[in-house]
Protein backbone atom coordinates (compact mmCIF):
# COMPACT_ATOMS: atom_id res chain seq x y z
CA UNK A 1 0.00 0.00 0.00
CA UNK A 2 1.58 3.24 -1.19
CA UNK A 3 0.61 6.18 0.96
CA UNK A 4 0.39 9.61 -0.60
CA UNK A 5 1.17 12.53 1.70
CA UNK A 6 -0.46 15.81 0.73
CA UNK A 7 1.97 17.87 2.80
CA UNK A 8 5.07 15.95 1.79
CA UNK A 9 6.18 18.45 -0.82
CA UNK A 10 6.05 21.37 1.63
CA UNK A 11 7.82 19.41 4.38
CA UNK A 12 10.49 18.16 2.01
CA UNK A 13 11.11 21.67 0.76
CA UNK A 14 11.70 22.80 4.36
CA UNK A 15 14.00 19.87 5.12
CA UNK A 16 17.70 19.49 4.55
CA UNK A 17 19.10 16.58 2.56
CA UNK A 18 21.68 13.88 3.20
CA UNK A 19 22.33 12.52 -0.26
CA UNK A 20 18.80 12.03 -1.67
CA UNK A 21 17.24 11.55 1.80
CA UNK A 22 15.18 14.51 3.08
CA UNK A 23 15.81 15.07 6.80
CA UNK A 24 13.76 17.72 8.56
CA UNK A 25 15.63 17.72 11.86
CA UNK A 26 18.73 15.66 12.41
CA UNK A 27 18.75 16.59 16.10
CA UNK A 28 15.64 14.45 16.58
CA UNK A 29 17.54 11.41 15.29
CA UNK A 30 20.46 12.32 17.52
CA UNK A 31 18.12 12.46 20.50
CA UNK A 32 16.79 8.97 19.90
CA UNK A 33 20.25 7.64 19.11
CA UNK A 34 21.69 9.43 22.18
CA UNK A 35 24.38 10.73 19.83
CA UNK A 36 24.22 14.27 21.19
CA UNK A 37 27.91 15.07 21.03
CA UNK A 38 29.14 13.78 17.65
CA UNK A 39 29.28 17.21 16.01
CA UNK A 40 31.61 19.32 13.92
CA UNK A 41 31.82 23.07 13.48
CA UNK A 42 29.39 25.60 14.95
CA UNK A 43 26.40 27.45 13.56
CA UNK A 44 23.44 29.49 14.77
CA UNK A 45 20.10 27.74 14.93
CA UNK A 46 16.52 28.45 15.90
CA UNK A 47 14.62 26.35 18.44
CA UNK A 48 11.09 25.08 18.80
CA UNK A 49 9.48 25.29 22.23
CA UNK A 50 7.54 22.13 23.15
CA UNK A 51 7.02 20.88 19.57
CA UNK A 52 5.15 17.63 19.02
CA UNK A 53 5.07 16.46 22.65
CA UNK A 54 8.76 17.18 23.08
CA UNK A 55 8.27 17.10 26.87
CA UNK A 56 7.19 13.46 26.72
CA UNK A 57 10.06 12.56 24.38
CA UNK A 58 12.71 14.22 26.54
CA UNK A 59 11.16 12.78 29.72
CA UNK A 60 11.37 9.27 28.23
CA UNK A 61 15.02 9.77 27.30
CA UNK A 62 15.85 11.23 30.71
CA UNK A 63 14.06 8.45 32.60
CA UNK A 64 15.77 5.76 30.56
CA UNK A 65 19.20 7.34 31.11
CA UNK A 66 18.63 7.70 34.89
CA UNK A 67 17.46 4.08 35.19
CA UNK A 68 20.60 2.94 33.40
CA UNK A 69 22.84 4.98 35.75
CA UNK A 70 21.00 3.75 38.84
CA UNK A 71 21.60 0.15 37.76
CA UNK A 72 25.32 0.87 37.55
CA UNK A 73 25.37 3.21 40.61
CA UNK A 74 25.27 6.98 40.43
CA UNK A 75 28.64 8.67 40.07
CA UNK A 76 30.28 10.03 43.21
CA UNK A 77 31.93 13.37 43.78
CA UNK A 78 33.81 15.20 46.53
CA UNK A 79 32.01 17.83 48.59
CA UNK A 80 33.42 19.99 51.44
CA UNK A 81 32.23 19.20 54.95
CA UNK A 82 32.86 20.54 58.45
CA UNK A 83 32.33 18.44 61.57
CA UNK A 84 33.47 18.01 65.17
CA UNK A 85 35.21 14.62 65.28
CA UNK A 86 37.01 12.49 67.85
CA UNK A 87 39.96 12.12 65.48
CA UNK A 88 41.67 14.38 62.98
CA UNK A 89 40.35 14.20 59.43
CA UNK A 90 41.49 16.59 56.73
CA UNK A 91 42.43 20.03 58.13
CA UNK A 92 41.92 21.23 61.70
CA UNK A 93 39.75 24.31 62.17
CA UNK A 94 41.86 25.84 64.95
CA UNK A 95 39.58 28.84 65.58
CA UNK A 96 36.43 26.73 66.01
CA UNK A 97 38.30 24.15 68.12
CA UNK A 98 39.59 26.79 70.55
CA UNK A 99 36.43 28.86 70.63
CA UNK A 100 34.26 25.87 71.53
CA UNK A 101 36.97 24.27 73.72
CA UNK A 102 36.55 21.00 71.88
CA UNK A 103 39.90 19.55 73.00
CA UNK A 104 38.66 19.44 76.60
CA UNK A 105 35.83 17.21 75.40
CA UNK A 106 38.09 14.97 73.35
CA UNK A 107 37.04 16.39 69.98
CA UNK A 108 38.52 18.53 67.24
CA UNK A 109 36.88 20.65 64.52
CA UNK A 110 37.86 19.42 61.04
CA UNK A 111 37.33 20.48 57.45
CA UNK A 112 37.56 17.69 54.91
CA UNK A 113 36.35 16.45 51.55
CA UNK A 114 33.82 13.61 51.48
CA UNK A 115 32.73 11.29 48.67
CA UNK A 116 28.99 11.58 48.10
CA UNK A 117 26.30 11.07 45.47
CA UNK A 118 24.93 14.49 46.44
CA UNK A 119 26.81 16.25 43.62
CA UNK A 120 25.64 19.26 41.59
CA UNK A 121 25.27 16.97 38.57
CA UNK A 122 23.00 14.48 40.35
CA UNK A 123 21.02 17.25 42.03
CA UNK A 124 20.46 18.86 38.63
CA UNK A 125 19.20 15.57 37.18
CA UNK A 126 16.86 15.05 40.15
CA UNK A 127 15.51 18.58 39.71
CA UNK A 128 15.03 17.99 35.97
CA UNK A 129 13.01 14.84 36.71
CA UNK A 130 10.77 16.77 39.09
CA UNK A 131 10.37 19.64 36.63
CA UNK A 132 9.58 17.58 33.55
CA UNK A 133 7.12 15.41 35.53
CA UNK A 134 4.86 18.45 35.79
CA UNK A 135 4.78 18.87 32.01
CA UNK A 136 4.40 15.40 30.51
CA UNK A 137 1.00 14.34 29.20
CA UNK A 138 1.05 10.62 29.97
CA UNK A 139 0.26 9.67 33.60
CA UNK A 140 2.49 6.58 33.62
CA UNK A 141 5.47 8.63 32.40
CA UNK A 142 4.75 11.32 35.01
CA UNK A 143 4.75 8.67 37.75
CA UNK A 144 7.96 7.15 36.37
CA UNK A 145 9.81 10.50 36.54
CA UNK A 146 8.59 11.23 40.07
CA UNK A 147 9.53 7.74 41.24
CA UNK A 148 13.05 8.12 39.85
CA UNK A 149 13.42 11.53 41.53
CA UNK A 150 12.30 9.99 44.85
CA UNK A 151 14.76 7.12 44.38
CA UNK A 152 17.62 9.57 43.85
CA UNK A 153 16.63 11.46 46.99
CA UNK A 154 16.52 8.21 48.96
CA UNK A 155 20.04 7.43 47.76
CA UNK A 156 21.27 10.72 49.22
CA UNK A 157 20.80 13.24 46.41
CA UNK A 158 19.01 15.69 48.69
CA UNK A 159 20.68 19.06 48.09
CA UNK A 160 19.18 22.09 46.40
CA UNK A 161 19.01 22.38 42.62
CA UNK A 162 22.30 23.94 41.43
CA UNK A 163 22.48 26.96 39.16
CA UNK A 164 23.82 26.68 35.61
CA UNK A 165 27.03 28.39 36.78
CA UNK A 166 27.55 25.76 39.49
CA UNK A 167 26.78 23.00 37.03
CA UNK A 168 29.29 24.34 34.49
CA UNK A 169 32.06 23.95 37.10
CA UNK A 170 31.25 20.22 37.40
CA UNK A 171 33.47 18.70 34.72
CA UNK A 172 32.83 15.21 33.37
CA UNK A 173 35.97 13.10 33.38
CA UNK A 174 36.82 9.77 31.80
CA UNK A 175 35.75 7.80 34.85
CA UNK A 176 32.20 9.19 34.74
CA UNK A 177 31.71 9.68 30.99
CA UNK A 178 28.54 7.56 31.24
CA UNK A 179 26.85 10.59 32.84
CA UNK A 180 26.99 12.53 29.56
CA UNK A 181 23.76 11.12 28.17
CA UNK A 182 21.89 11.58 31.46
CA UNK A 183 23.11 15.15 31.90
CA UNK A 184 22.38 16.09 28.28
CA UNK A 185 18.81 14.80 28.64
CA UNK A 186 18.44 16.72 31.93
CA UNK A 187 19.56 19.97 30.29
CA UNK A 188 17.08 19.40 27.44
CA UNK A 189 14.35 18.73 30.02
CA UNK A 190 15.06 22.01 31.76
CA UNK A 191 15.22 23.98 28.50
CA UNK A 192 12.51 21.99 26.69
CA UNK A 193 13.70 23.20 23.31
CA UNK A 194 14.68 21.16 20.29
CA UNK A 195 17.10 22.80 17.83
CA UNK A 196 15.93 23.12 14.25
CA UNK A 197 17.90 23.56 11.06
CA UNK A 198 16.57 27.06 10.52
CA UNK A 199 18.95 29.95 11.16
CA UNK A 200 18.41 31.55 14.55
CA UNK A 201 20.09 33.31 17.49
CA UNK A 202 21.44 30.28 19.38
CA UNK A 203 25.03 29.16 18.70
CA UNK A 204 25.23 25.35 18.70
CA UNK A 205 27.51 22.71 17.24
CA UNK A 206 26.30 21.70 13.79
CA UNK A 207 25.84 17.95 13.21
CA UNK A 208 27.79 16.27 10.46
CA UNK A 209 25.83 15.51 7.29
CA UNK A 210 28.23 12.84 6.10
CA UNK A 211 26.21 10.03 4.56
CA UNK A 212 27.99 7.07 6.16
CA UNK A 213 27.58 8.55 9.66
CA UNK A 214 23.93 9.39 8.92
CA UNK A 215 23.29 5.77 7.88
CA UNK A 216 24.59 4.57 11.23
CA UNK A 217 22.69 7.35 13.02
CA UNK A 218 19.41 6.25 11.43
CA UNK A 219 19.94 2.66 12.62
CA UNK A 220 20.80 3.78 16.15
CA UNK A 221 17.91 6.25 16.26
CA UNK A 222 15.37 3.54 15.37
CA UNK A 223 16.85 1.17 17.96
CA UNK A 224 16.99 3.94 20.57
CA UNK A 225 13.38 4.89 19.85
CA UNK A 226 12.07 1.40 20.52
CA UNK A 227 14.27 0.96 23.58
CA UNK A 228 12.98 4.25 25.01
CA UNK A 229 9.31 4.12 24.04
CA UNK A 230 8.29 0.44 24.25
CA UNK A 231 7.41 -0.70 27.80
CA UNK A 232 10.19 -3.02 29.07
CA UNK A 233 7.68 -5.20 30.96
CA UNK A 234 6.35 -6.35 27.59
CA UNK A 235 9.05 -5.71 24.99
CA UNK A 236 12.66 -6.81 24.90
CA UNK A 237 14.76 -4.71 22.50
CA UNK A 238 18.13 -5.89 21.17
CA UNK A 239 20.45 -4.11 18.77
CA UNK A 240 23.45 -5.47 16.90
CA UNK A 241 22.73 -9.16 17.66
CA UNK A 242 24.92 -11.70 15.87
CA UNK A 243 23.30 -14.79 14.32
CA UNK A 244 24.90 -18.18 13.63
CA UNK A 245 24.54 -20.16 10.44
CA UNK A 246 22.81 -23.54 11.04
CA UNK A 247 25.69 -25.53 9.54
CA UNK A 248 25.35 -29.31 9.16
CA UNK A 249 28.95 -29.59 8.00
CA UNK A 250 31.71 -27.34 6.73
CA UNK A 251 35.11 -27.90 5.18
CA UNK A 252 38.32 -26.91 6.86
CA UNK A 253 38.69 -23.16 6.71
CA UNK A 254 35.13 -22.50 5.48
CA UNK A 255 34.04 -21.08 8.82
CA UNK A 256 36.77 -18.46 8.63
CA UNK A 257 35.50 -17.05 5.33
CA UNK A 258 31.76 -17.44 5.97
CA UNK A 259 30.13 -13.99 6.16
CA UNK A 260 28.62 -13.06 9.50
CA UNK A 261 25.00 -12.14 10.12
CA UNK A 262 24.22 -9.22 12.42
CA UNK A 263 20.73 -7.81 12.86
CA UNK A 264 20.10 -4.11 13.37
CA UNK A 265 17.10 -4.29 15.75
CA UNK A 266 15.20 -7.26 17.21
CA UNK A 267 11.93 -6.68 19.09
CA UNK A 268 10.51 -9.50 21.22
CA UNK A 269 6.90 -9.05 22.32
CA UNK A 270 6.58 -11.25 25.42
CA UNK A 271 2.78 -10.85 25.59
CA UNK A 272 1.91 -11.64 21.97
CA UNK A 273 4.84 -14.09 21.53
CA UNK A 274 6.12 -12.20 18.47
CA UNK A 275 9.59 -11.42 17.20
CA UNK A 276 10.20 -8.57 14.76
CA UNK A 277 13.60 -8.35 13.06
CA UNK A 278 14.17 -4.85 11.65
CA UNK A 279 16.90 -4.11 9.13
CA UNK A 280 17.42 -0.40 8.43
CA UNK A 281 18.69 0.88 5.10
CA UNK A 282 19.56 4.52 4.37
CA UNK A 283 18.58 4.31 0.68
CA UNK A 284 15.45 4.44 -1.43
CA UNK A 285 13.23 1.42 -0.90
CA UNK A 286 12.90 0.66 -4.63
CA UNK A 287 15.24 0.88 -7.58
CA UNK A 288 14.82 0.67 -11.35
CA UNK A 289 14.45 -2.90 -12.61
CA UNK A 290 15.13 -4.54 -15.98
CA UNK A 291 11.50 -5.11 -16.83
CA UNK A 292 9.76 -2.82 -14.33
CA UNK A 293 10.04 0.83 -13.50
CA UNK A 294 10.46 0.13 -9.78
CA UNK A 295 11.45 -3.03 -7.89
CA UNK A 296 12.66 -3.91 -4.41
CA UNK A 297 16.40 -4.32 -4.01
CA UNK A 298 16.93 -8.06 -4.21
CA UNK A 299 20.04 -8.13 -2.03
CA UNK A 300 18.19 -6.56 0.90
CA UNK A 301 15.30 -9.02 0.53
CA UNK A 302 17.69 -12.01 0.46
CA UNK A 303 19.42 -10.62 3.54
CA UNK A 304 16.34 -10.35 5.75
CA UNK A 305 15.10 -13.73 4.46
CA UNK A 306 18.40 -15.30 5.55
CA UNK A 307 18.08 -13.68 8.98
CA UNK A 308 14.64 -15.28 9.45
CA UNK A 309 15.03 -18.73 7.88
CA UNK A 310 18.48 -19.48 9.31
CA UNK A 311 17.11 -19.39 12.86
CA UNK A 312 14.06 -21.65 12.45
CA UNK A 313 13.84 -25.16 13.85
CA UNK A 314 16.48 -24.52 16.50
CA UNK A 315 14.30 -24.65 19.61
CA UNK A 316 13.31 -20.96 19.69
CA UNK A 317 9.53 -20.64 19.24
CA UNK A 318 9.74 -16.90 18.52
CA UNK A 319 12.28 -17.48 15.73
CA UNK A 320 10.07 -20.07 14.03
CA UNK A 321 7.47 -17.43 13.12
CA UNK A 322 9.60 -14.26 13.31
CA UNK A 323 8.62 -11.26 11.20
CA UNK A 324 11.04 -9.19 9.16
CA UNK A 325 10.93 -5.48 8.36
CA UNK A 326 13.04 -3.68 5.78
CA UNK A 327 12.89 -0.05 6.92
CA UNK A 328 13.97 2.78 4.60
CA UNK A 329 13.60 6.56 4.74
CA UNK A 330 10.83 7.96 2.58
CA UNK A 331 11.93 9.39 -0.78
CA UNK A 332 8.92 10.77 -2.63
CA UNK A 333 6.08 8.40 -1.69
CA UNK A 334 5.65 6.48 1.56
CA UNK A 335 5.29 2.70 1.37
CA UNK A 336 4.08 -0.09 3.62
CA UNK A 337 3.77 -3.47 1.86
CA UNK A 338 4.17 -7.07 3.05
CA UNK A 339 4.49 -10.65 1.86
CA UNK A 340 4.43 -14.01 3.66
CA UNK A 341 7.13 -16.57 2.80
CA UNK A 342 7.42 -19.96 4.55
CA UNK A 343 5.38 -18.66 7.50
CA UNK A 344 7.40 -15.46 7.89
CA UNK A 345 5.81 -12.05 7.31
CA UNK A 346 8.28 -9.73 5.56
CA UNK A 347 7.33 -6.07 5.51
CA UNK A 348 8.74 -3.29 3.33
CA UNK A 349 8.13 0.08 4.96
CA UNK A 350 9.37 3.65 4.95
CA UNK A 351 9.56 6.29 7.65
CA UNK A 352 9.35 9.96 6.73
CA UNK A 353 12.39 11.82 8.08
CA UNK A 354 10.97 15.05 6.65
CA UNK A 355 7.90 14.79 8.94
CA UNK A 356 7.60 16.21 12.44
CA UNK A 357 8.49 14.30 15.59
CA UNK A 358 4.93 13.14 16.30
CA UNK A 359 4.54 11.65 12.81
CA UNK A 360 7.94 9.97 13.09
CA UNK A 361 6.79 8.39 16.35
CA UNK A 362 3.47 7.17 14.92
CA UNK A 363 5.13 5.58 11.88
CA UNK A 364 7.64 3.61 13.96
CA UNK A 365 5.03 2.48 16.48
CA UNK A 366 2.83 1.29 13.61
CA UNK A 367 5.51 -1.26 12.70
CA UNK A 368 5.04 -3.01 16.05
CA UNK A 369 1.35 -3.66 15.28
CA UNK A 370 -0.15 -6.23 12.96
CA UNK A 371 0.02 -5.45 9.24
CA UNK A 372 -3.33 -4.26 7.89
CA UNK A 373 -5.11 -7.13 6.18
CA UNK A 374 -2.66 -9.69 7.55
CA UNK A 375 -4.19 -13.17 7.73
CA UNK A 376 -3.56 -14.89 11.07
CA UNK A 377 -1.29 -17.97 10.72
CA UNK A 378 -4.07 -20.43 11.56
CA UNK A 379 -6.55 -19.08 9.03
CA UNK A 380 -6.74 -19.57 5.28
CA UNK A 381 -7.87 -16.70 3.05
CA UNK A 382 -11.27 -17.24 1.46
CA UNK A 383 -11.22 -18.08 -2.24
Amino acid sequence: MVIADAGLANETAAAGFIGRIPVRNIWLLMLYASDLFRTSGRTRVDAEHNPDEIADLVAELLAQAVEERQRRQLSLGYRPRSADLSRVRGRIDVLRTERRQLLARGAVACRFMELSVDTPRNRFVRGALEAVARLVARPELRHRCRRLAADMQALGVAGAMPSRAELSADRIGRHDAADQQMLAAAILAMDLVLPTERAGPRPLPMPDREEQWARRLFERAVGGFYRTVLPPVRWHVRTGSCLDWPLDWCSEGAREILPGMQTDIVLDDEVAARRIVIDTKFTGIVTAGWRREATLRSGYLYQVYAYLRSQTGRGDALADHAEGVLLHPTIGEAMDEAISVHGHLIRFATVDLAADGAAFRRQLLKLTGQFEGQTPPDETPAR
